[in-house]
């Protein structure tokens, strides 16, 4: 089984980034934004905090 957290770590991509910014404005929850981009909901809240943006909470 591979480990569901291999990208822990790992630098985001200019394109996840867009990709983040632009699930994040359609209103999206937390956790499936962290779906869509393989990436830990807590990976996500922070990444997300640092450009300022808001996040849904869980409808």
């Amino acid at each position: 089984m591979k480990d569901r957290f291999e990208r822990h770590k790992q630098p985001w991509t200019p394109a996840e980034v867009q990709k983040l910014h632009m699930l994040a404005k359609k209103g999206m929850a937390l956790k499936a934004i962290a779906k869509a981009l393989t990436r830990s909901e807590e990976s996500v809240k922070v990444r997300a905090k640092q450009d300022g943006l808001s996040i849904a909470k869980l409808h």
